[in-house]
């Protein structure tokens, strides 16, 4: 079991050609993915080899959906053009869209979020500026090592990328049933709460990791949903305690404005609803085991 993305899900991938598109396209197809196609308007009825398998180029997503039954597209084509990309996946109705790209201006982001959401939400969105979204062992959409953990039951859900695969790695002897990066811009299309509500509705997923980082209120919110909905127990880490206030870190949406957003206030903010939150990743992980330890 896992959410969103299984072994079963067919996935197209939107600038399959490009340079990042092709080398990660390669990378999905040795860890298992179903990758069944890609889209590229200029070299559509064209097809790719990879090591082996060839895949098809559609000329638009609704294309490479009608000829292939995809569900899932991943996203990566430069960040002027990924408004129009994302677009065009919602129009076709896909289930997931998972947008690595980074660099996407926040307006753009926004406005498919908007888009989106006008539309009734039929899509999935997933980042952008996101590592994508792993089930090991079953399918791997985006830019995650598909090697450095198994299958096993805990979800991961993650603002940082380098962080998740540090978790994954951390915890790899236990496994894990999905990883989802959800990036860190200010505006993002599934958040941890979206996360937090699949993990908890998933019968393989026992225990929960959750990273955040300083910077807006999405940790603080968790909190309260946390409170409110969730049953499994969850672990936290929130990156950025030694980070200076006023100052933009890593991502576009890691500053801390005032007293808003300090990782000491989300580590106080998850704690009180019953999260368990390290102090470094591995501390975290040291928690998560301790958990599993006694399933």
């Amino acid at each position: 079991m896992a959410i969103w993305l299984t072994k079963d899900s067919k996935v197209i991938v939107q600038g399959m050609t490009g340079s990042e598109g092709s080398k990660h396209t390669r990378r999905m197809l040795a860890a298992g993915t179903n990758v069944v196609g890609g889209v590229n308007p200029r070299k559509a009825g064209q097809k790719v080899d990879f090591d082996g398998t060839e895949l098809p180029v559609f000329a638009s997503v609704a294309d490479a959906m009608k000829e292939t039954g995809a569900e899932v597209t991943v996203i990566f084509v430069p960040p002027q053009f990924t408004k129009a990309a994302v677009v065009e996946a919602i129009d076709a109705g896909i289930d997931l869209a998972v947008v690595i790209t980074e660099g996407v201006p926040v307006h753009d982001t926004a406005a498919f979020w908007a888009y989106n959401v006008a539309k009734g939400e039929r899509t999935r969105i997933i980042g952008p500026n996101c590592p994508g979204i792993a089930s090991p062992g079953a399918s791997n959409a985006g830019i995650i090592p598909a090697d450095i953990t198994g299958s096993g039951r805990i979800g991961l859900v993650s603002k940082s990328g380098t962080l998740t695969y540090q978790m994954m790695y951390e915890l790899r002897d236990i496994g894990f049933s999905t990883c989802v990066g959800i990036g860190g811009d200010p505006i993002i299309g599934t958040t941890h709460i979206d996360a937090l509500a699949a993990f908890e509705a998933d019968p393989e997923t026992d225990a929960i990791v959750m990273i955040g980082e300083i910077g807006g209120d999405a940790e603080e919110r968790a909190a309260e949903f946390i409170k409110a909905n969730v049953t499994k127990p969850v672990v936290g880490y929130i990156a950025g305690f030694t980070a200076p206030p006023g100052k933009t870190m890593g991502h576009a949406g890691a500053i801390i404005s005032g007293s808003a957003g300090t990782a000491d206030a989300k580590k106080a903010a998850l704690e009180a609803v019953g999260v368990k939150v390290g102090k470094t990743p591995t501390e975290t992980a040291k928690l998560m085991r301790e958990i599993m330890s006694g399933r």
